[in-house]
C-alpha cells in the first residue's frame, strides 16, 4: 500500500477548516552571522518586545568575560550552517581562549552566551 499524503484510507482528501491567522503564521527565518554587533527589536502579541541578534561579534562567558569569537568550527545540528558562520544553540566557535560551546538561543534572546569545552 503507498502512502498518499493528505488522504484518507478511502482516498478522499483533508480539507482544512480554516485557513492560517496571520499571527498563526511563521516569521521570516533569522540567521546570526559574525560581524559588529547588529540587533532588532520587534513588537510580539501583548504589546511586548522581543531583541533579537543579525550579527554578533562577542560570546558571554560565565565567571570570565566577553570572548571575540573567530571562526565557527562545527554545527552538529548542522554541518553546512557552520560553513556559513552562523551561530545557533549548540554551535561551537573558535576564541583565543579555546573552544566555546554556545548555550543560548542568539536568534530569539539577543545575546550570546556559552561555555568553555576542553
Amino acid at each position: 500500500m503507498s502512502t498518499n499524503k493528505g488522504r484518507k484510507i478511502s482516498g478522499g482528501k483533508y480539507i482544512k477548516k480554516r485557513k492560517k491567522k496571520s499571527y498563526e503564521a511563521a516569521g521570516q527565518k533569522r540567521v546570526v552571522k559574525i560581524g559588529e554587533e547588529k540587533r532588532k527589536t520587534k513588537r510580539t502579541t501583548g504589546g511586548n518586545k522581543k531583541t533579537f541578534l543579525l550579527k554578533a561579534k562577542f560570546v558571554n562567558i560565565p565567571q570570565k568575560k566577553k570572548l571575540e569569537i573567530k571562526n565557527v568550527l562545527e554545527t552538529p545540528s548542522n554541518r553546512f550552517l557552520a560553513r556559513q558562520n552562523i551561530l545557533t544553540k549548540g554551535t561551537i566557535v573558535e576564541t583565543e581562549l579555546g573552544k566555546v560551546k554556545i548555550t543560548s538561543r542568539p536568534s530569539q534572546e539577543g545575546v550570546v552566551n556559552g561555555i568553555l569545552v576542553e
